[in-house]
């Protein structure tokens, strides 16, 4: 196979990469495998770039539409074959979102002539099931519907639905908070020996300690960017890039005096999550992640751009930084 040109590790600029959903399935597709693909090879372009410039990377992904129609399948298919669990559907998609990504990425490397070995990791990542938003759900999954479909799929399926940022109603399930990655020493050891991971797919495999130790799922969604944030504390990165549909955080957005960042500092971004200019269903829980990345170590930065943006971005020439002071 290919290699780098620098295969020393430890010289390597390590960042961790959250691709949103807009870098997979773009709005008004039917996101089919094909579509799909495309959007996946066209989001890697950037990513093989910056490979050339010595990064390396710990790559995460949403699930939102792709595990919403694992989830309506499951239901359509209920009468014919065994039901499947929502914990079960995160762990699927973990797997074949990662191979697009994976395979997407090892093709544009081969073209690019340059090499990295690539793997994925479908991580567990336990929470408490005791968690308040276990009783709450907050996180939307699946497709858009109008209201009245939305009103007719509660009626008849016990659905919690609800208006997500305006753009339609869709299904809401549970979202508790991340606290830990079980396979956090493996992606690591793979880190170490210059593999590209990819891992924490749709928020990870949600799971919890039972009294004697054992592990456990839970049919519930974790947040991605809260995920791929505890990820970041875990592998030691300083450089925390989450990826969305625009290139820079606003506030009062889509109004006549829409204010966009270059440059957040961390007293910034409490503010204004505070005052509610990020709604809990787009931009409130990246601003969430960044503010914990930040505030664990004031070295940190979390860079939120749109894919097309993300080398410009990582020098400060794009996107918006989030930075302690």
């Amino acid at each position: 196979m290919l290699r780098s040109k620098n295969d020393d590790s430890s010289a390597k600029k390590l960042v961790v990469l959250a691709l949103g959903g807009n870098a997979l399935q773009k709005k008004g597709e039917k996101g089919t495998v094909y579509e799909q693909f495309a959007n996946t090879r066209e989001s890697m372009k950037p990513v093989v770039e910056l490979m050339k410039k010595n990064y390396n990377f710990v790559i995460t992904h949403g699930n939102g539409p792709q595990v919403g129609a694992v989830m309506l399948m499951v239901d359509k298919a209920r009468d014919e074959v065994p039901e499947t669990p929502l914990g079960i559907a995160d762990a699927m998609t973990c797997g074949s979102m990662g191979y697009m990504i994976e395979q997407s990425l090892q093709n544009i490397m081969i073209k690019a002539g340059i090499w990295r070995n690539v793997v994925t990791i479908p991580a567990q990542i336990i929470v408490d099931p005791n968690d308040p938003s276990i009783k709450n759900p907050t996180k939307p999954i699946g497709k858009f519907y109008s209201e009245e479909e939305a009103k007719k799929l509660e009626s008849d399926k016990g659905w919690v639905m609800k208006n997500d940022a305006n753009r339609g109603y869709r299904r809401y399930v549970a979202s508790p908070y991340p606290l830990d990655i079980v396979e956090k020493d493996a992606i690591k050891s793979l880190i170490s020996q210059n593999y590209v991971v990819v891992t924490g797919g749709g928020g990870g495999i949600p799971v919890y300690y039972e009294k004697d130790k054992t592990l456990e799922g839970i049919d519930c969604v974790i947040d991605k960017d809260l995920a791929t944030m505890k990820i970041a504390l875990a592998v030691n990165a300083d450089t925390l890039v989450i990826v969305t549909g625009v290139n820079r955080v606003a506030v009062n957005f889509g109004k006549p005096n829409q204010e966009e960042f270059s440059r957040m500092t961390l007293a910034q971004a409490r503010y204004y999550l505070a005052a509610g200019e990020f709604p809990p269903g787009s931009m409130g829980p990246k601003i969430q992640a960044a503010i914990e990345f930040v505030q664990a170590n004031p070295n940190n930065r979390v860079v939120i751009t749109d894919i097309a943006c993300l080398p410009e971005a990582l020098e400060g020439k794009q996107g918006t930084t989030i930075v302690a002071y």
